[in-house]
């Protein structure tokens, strides 16, 4: 590899950023960062201490006294929250929930962007979220916006849960939950979720992973890889 440089993967809930960023990680053999398993990590810690998600003041001590890790083993990334490995038990439909709240309040935002670019300045990253173009690496080289309709991604996220065996929602409480994340994301003051405008739109409503991943890896410089 010839540089350093990033790539920036955003879109909404479901969208299917995580299954893709990883893919690209394999494909041209760099490091994948899951940002969203990092604010998934401070709502599981709110959940933990009894928080309300929205509280600022409480919200702000919590970020002040919790220790928050990122441990990268045999490739796969591990979320650690005050000395325990808390990577499974944030994929739950209550901490996904308290993840959208907490991720609106600019003191978690602030805590977790600064993580970040401090993360994936030092090598080259493959990051996926809501605000990674416009926000956390605003200089991405490459930068990419995945969309589905609300319906589309209710499926897969319902059909994600279940493969873990988690039959805790049907259909409609899944969508329900999309479309709150939608709106929460969208309409949040600080680094809502939002297209730029050199971001390369893909949409995955009826395309399947591997040709969206083909379609977002034509579009990298064949000297980066």
């Amino acid at each position: 590899m010839s540089n350093i440089y990033q790539i920036a993967i955003d879109g909404p809930s479901g969208s299917g950023k995580s299954t893709l960023a990883k893919g690209v990680a394999k494909a041209l053999n760099i490091m994948y960062l899951d940002t969203g398993a990092m604010y998934r990590t401070c709502g599981l810690a709110a959940i933990k201490k009894g928080i309300p998600c929205k509280d600022v003041d409480k919200v702000t001590e919590l970020m002040n006294t919790m220790d928050l890790q990122i441990k990268f083993i045999d490739g796969k990334q591990h979320m650690i929250l005050d000395g325990e490995d808390c990577t499974e038990m944030i994929r739950t439909p209550e901490v996904s929930v308290a993840a959208s709240d907490i991720s609106s309040l600019t003191v978690v935002r602030t805590k977790m962007v600064d993580m970040q670019r401090e993360i994936s300045k030092a090598q080259t990253f493959v990051l996926d979220g809501r605000d990674i173009g416009s926000n956390v690496l605003p200089n991405a080289k490459y930068k990419f916006f995945l969309t589905a309709s609300a319906e589309k991604r209710a499926e897969r996220r319902l059909a994600e849960l279940n493969s873990r065996g988690d039959f805790s929602q049907n259909y409609e409480e899944v969508l329900r939950d999309i479309e709150y994340r939608d709106k929460q994301d969208s309409s949040r003051a600080n680094a809502p979720l939002v297209k730029v405008d050199d971001a390369v739109l893909i949409s995955t409503d009826d395309i399947g992973i591997d040709e969206t991943l083909n379609t977002l890896l034509s579009y990298i410089d064949k000297e980066d890889i």
